[in-house]
């Protein structure tokens, strides 16, 4: 069975591009929902024991939804640090990816930013790796994850309301430009050099 996964900050520590009070309701009460629900949802099923992506991988309806959602969201809160880290800017092999697939890094936030505004409705925007290390930016709806795609996910920013309305309101844009203070591109290089770059 699925568990909260532990932030590895406190609730106040990401302010202010997201508050205490958004932390709070978005993980301790939107995720846990979400996890309270999978577990229910695949009690007795031949999804009990399968790891989260499997079942991403291979379900569909309720409990895509809901383990979709685990797992964007554990992906989500992990990849932030404090504004006062020093850890929010790429680096070696994956900046060089970036530039290279993108032409500079702030292109890079200029399409990432630009498919997070122009998504309709709830969902994600993902930065991916194919298998061969090359980068692309996608719009997921919903629950759904690039690992449906064969792409290995990286990074994200989440626009459903519900993970900024607190703090900017109607302001998506303002949201995702102000994300890029708290993304640990550390944990970003960790994900991107576990891709298998052989094929």
């Amino acid at each position: 069975m699925f568990t909260l996964i532990n932030l590895p900050y406190n609730l106040g520590a990401l302010q202010p591009v997201i508050s205490e009070q958004t932390l709070s309701f978005h993980y301790g009460k939107h995720l846990q929902a979400y996890v309270d629900n999978l577990n229910k949802l695949i009690a007795g099923t031949e999804y009990e024991q399968m790891p989260l992506e499997e079942i991403v991988s291979k379900s569909s309806g309720t409990i895509f939804n809901n383990a979709g959602q685990v797992l964007n969201h554990n992906m989500y809160f992990t990849q932030f640090s404090p504004v006062s880290a020093n850890n929010h800017a790429p680096q070696g092999v994956l900046l060089d990816a970036i530039v290279r697939d993108f032409g500079s890094l702030d292109n890079f936030k200029t399409e990432f930013e630009q498919k997070g505004t122009t998504l309709f409705g709830s969902g994600w925007v993902w930065l991916s790796a194919y298998k061969d290390g090359k980068l692309v930016i996608t719009q997921e709806p919903n629950a759904n994850n690039p690992i449906t795609k064969g792409l290995k996910p990286l990074l994200t920013m989440d626009v459903w309301e519900h993970a900024y309305y607190l703090d900017y309101q109607n302001r998506c844009a303002a949201h995702l430009q102000a994300l890029w203070d708290i993304i640990n591109w550390k944990e970003i290089e960790r994900r991107y050099v576990a891709v298998d770059m052989k094929g």
